[in-house]
């Protein structure tokens, strides 16, 4: 496969762009494989392409019901952060925003990594304690974090409401400068090519239906494809971890929840940064288009529909407007749901599972994007050794048993959870 640089982009100029190949083969599945990863998203990619690149295990098929980035990877936000107070997270997600920095060199693929910072606004004296916190926390593992005035909160983004009887007026923020965005189907594409390029099978329109037992083990998974072995399979299918887990005998503590975003028509850059709150789950960016794409909470009951409810949508517009006012002038362009597995502490789950030859990745919540290539890092090196990466050891399955849950904000995400 050829190398993608500006000489083949010149060349292209002269014979029509005809020299192209695609960006990664179509095969037919084989009988049996080293690995198995059940989903073709962003962290399934990655996994195979950390198999084969860091650990040399090449034979490799990625199943994918549907097409590569037509789940959740095209269907989030794109923000991109490792500004968390508990170590066990915001160490994860550094380690994952350093590879974020590297990433299209590494891919020969422009994932569009854009580092224009991620700001939380504070609103309240409470609010700016909790983010001195968090800021705290952050800097003592090394990791970027800057408190930000009232004035210098507006000299970044002059455009939020800053007045004293604003609906949520803005005491400071906490800002991480080298947070921002990036392309969320490149990343699903370039981790795709790297994979392919080398020895990968991607395999799409492959639904897993059942698992292939030996005793208790898993030794291959049933498909509309037919039957395929594996030595090790891993899940990596999140919103329905519930859903393949359970094929297994396997009852997650998980529940499938959709959550949506939209983005406005284009317009000239309005929005410096990425905007997030303290006190509301709302977040605001520009995309390279010029679309301004904005998010909120989800649905909050247990669905695995990829449309969401107008009510959520219009809560998420609202706060949206409430901080920036000049957005109520713009058209909405469309919006899109994806289908998150909410943990009962708001953490990833990665590692092994009671049944052998099982591993599972899921759990992410509202996160996944950004932990894309330290979850396929450390997914990786479980699935080649059989043992957790000390980043992932703890996410493991039997924290919840153990008593040893990761909770970020100090209150569960699924409150009416039974």
């Amino acid at each position: 496969m050829s190398k993608y640089s500006a000489l083949g982009l010149l060349r292209g100029a002269f014979n029509g762009q005809r020299h192209w190949q695609p960006a990664w083969r179509d095969p037919e599945p084989r009988a049996n494989y080293d690995v198995v990863i059940i989903g073709g998203g962003g962290h399934g990619l990655a996994t195979a392409y950390y198999l084969a690149s860091v650990h040399g295990i090449r034979n490799v098929a990625v199943l994918e019901k549907g097409y590569i980035g037509g789940g959740n990877t095209g269907r989030n936000t794109t923000l991109v952060r490792s500004n968390y107070r508990l170590p066990e997270l915001h160490t994860f997600f550094e380690f994952g925003l350093k590879m974020w920095e590297h990433l299209s060199d590494e891919l020969n693929y422009n994932v569009m990594f854009s580092p224009r910072g991620a700001m939380f606004l504070g609103h309240s004296d409470s609010d700016m304690t909790m983010l001195a916190q968090r800021g705290d926390a952050m800097r003592v593992d090394g990791i970027d974090a800057e408190l930000l005035t009232r004035d210098q909160v507006a000299k970044i983004e002059p455009l939020l409401d800053m007045s004293r009887d604003a609906r949520f007026p803005i005491h400071g923020a906490l800002t991480q400068r080298r947070g921002g965005t990036a392309r969320h189907d490149a990343v699903a594409w370039g981790y795709a090519r790297g994979a392919n390029r080398l020895g990968v099978d991607i395999i799409q329109k492959c639904e897993v239906t059942g698992f292939v037992r030996d005793g208790d083990a898993v030794v291959g998974v049933e498909t509309t494809r037919g039957r395929i072995g594996a030595g090790r399979t891993g899940i990596c299918v999140a919103g329905h971890s519930g859903h393949v887990a359970a094929m297994a005998g396997l009852r997650l503590p998980i529940e499938s929840q959709t959550l949506q975003a939209l983005v406005t028509e284009g317009v000239k850059p309005m929005i410096r940064s990425v905007i997030m709150s303290q006190s509301l789950h709302c977040y605001i960016s520009q995309s390279d288009k010029g679309g301004v794409v904005m998010g909120g909470d989800p649905d909050n009951w247990p669905s695995y529909a990829q449309r969401g409810q107008p009510m959520v949508t219009e809560g998420a517009i609202a706060q949206a407007i409430a901080l920036v006012p000049a957005l109520s002038r713009l058209r909405m362009l469309r919006t899109w749901g994806g289908v998150t597995d909410m943990s009962f502490d708001g953490s990833p789950i990665i590692g092994t599972t009671p049944v052998p030859n099982l591993f599972l990745n899921g759990g992410w919540c509202y996160g996944g994007f950004k932990a894309t290539p330290a979850s396929g890092w450390t997914y990786a090196h479980t699935l080649a050794t059989g043992e957790p990466h000390a980043l992932n050891a703890p996410f493991a399955l039997d924290r919840f048993a153990r008593g040893a849950t990761i909770d970020e904000t100090g209150v569960g995400p699924m409150p009416n959870h039974r």
